[in-house]
């Protein structure tokens, strides 16, 4: 491991300079990864790894959209594709991803499977961590580990194929072999992680659940509304609102704090800019943590997770998500969007398409 210094608190990291993929394939060169869900991170993580030249099963259940999926992207029925308990009984590593919900529903057939020194792999620690609700209780005679990507499999995949890869978390619940943190390590390089950072299953899911309902995916969206509607109400048009609301941000200044970060970012605008987001900052920073202390409050009480398993277990699931969706895609603001993103330059040609 190498120690880092990141902003006077020194963590230790592990980059594919101390362990390389050549060591990865070494550590694995028995295995048999037995990918099992292939709808949000499945496909990433296991195109990646055979990509890189591990032995990749894939595990779905047949007739699906997903087994559809998996067979576009070459895996091949009877050889690298099987139903989902037959790859569980094929693998020494069962990447359990199948949804939280799914986890649940499927840990009974994953568990009669789990032969002695299997390594039970996630990529949240929602399931292990909140098992009063979930039951999955791994038995003693198998490794447990995570590796968490600091992103979606889209993201997963696209680094990869970009040649830089996504950060990632890694953690080890439970060591049979002694050999559990070499593999879980192994295997966060083979999948594309950019470097790994050591955490727990509960501080995995904890940060993963408050940052989606917060800055990454919840307030983002929440903040955005108030800002459009706002300037709406004051007579500004919907294009004016739009791009002072969001294309600003996610086409200009979000880059700038990816690239060198948020200071960097605010020296690169005006001073105008500049002097009034360091007077407004705080403010808004007090405004929100209040918000913040009852959603991670939310989150540690298992609160959140009782409530996304129950909705995400009724049949009407999926018919729900869409009315939600369909909602915000169909109001004013993401609408004057999706005009907007059309008028980009990139998108000029198209429009006599």
């Amino acid at each position: 491991m190498a120690k880092i210094n990141f902003g006077g608190v020194e963590e230790e990291v592990i980059t594919r300079e101390e362990f390389p993929l050549e060591k990865a394939r070494e550590v694995l060169k028995d295995e048999v990864v037995a990918v099992i869900g292939y709808g949000v991170q499945g496909p990433a993580q296991a195109l990646n790894m055979r990509d890189n030249g591990l032995n990749v099963i894939v595990g779905q259940r047949e007739g699906t959209k997903s087994w559809e999926r998996a067979l576009a992207d070459g895996w091949e029925p009877g050889k690298t594709l099987f139903p989902v308990e037959e790859a569980a009984q094929r693998g020494t590593v069962i990447q359990y991803l199948l949804s939280d919900a799914g986890q649940r529903e499927q840990w009974p057939n994953i568990l009669r499977h789990l032969k002695e020194g299997d390594l039970l792999y996630f990529s949240h620690g929602f399931s292990i961590t909140f098992k009063h609700l979930t039951g999955v209780v791994p038995p003693a005679y198998v490794d447990v580990g995570l590796v968490a990507p600091k992103g979606s499999g889209r993201s997963v995949r696209a680094n990869f194929l970009a040649g830089s890869g996504i950060n990632a978390s890694f953690a080890v619940y439970q060591d049979y072999t002694g050999r559990a943190r070499e593999r879980v390590i192994a295997l966060g390089i083979a999948i594309g992680a950019g470097y790994l950072f050591p955490t727990t299953f509960e501080h995995e899911v904890y940060s993963d659940l408050t940052g989606e309902r917060g800055v990454l995916m919840g307030a983002l969206a929440g903040i955005m509304e108030a800002q459009y509607t706002l300037l709406r109400r004051h007579g500004h048009s919907p294009s004016e609102a739009f791009n002072e609301t969001v294309e600003e941000l996610t086409q200009s200044l979000i880059r700038l704090v990816g690239e060198n970060g948020m200071d960097w970012m605010y020296a690169n605008c005006s001073t105008t800019a500049q002097r009034g987001a360091l007077d407004w900052k705080d403010r808004f920073r007090d405004a929100v943590m209040p918000v913040f202390e009852k959603l991670y409050e939310s989150v540690v009480s298992g609160e959140e997770a009782r409530i996304v398993l129950e909705a995400n277990s009724r049949p009407d699931y999926r018919q729900q998500l869409e009315k939600e969706l369909a909602a915000m895609r169909n109001s004013e603001m993401w609408q004057a969007g999706a005009m907007v993103r059309a008028l980009r330059p990139e998108n000029w040609s198209k429009q006599g398409q």
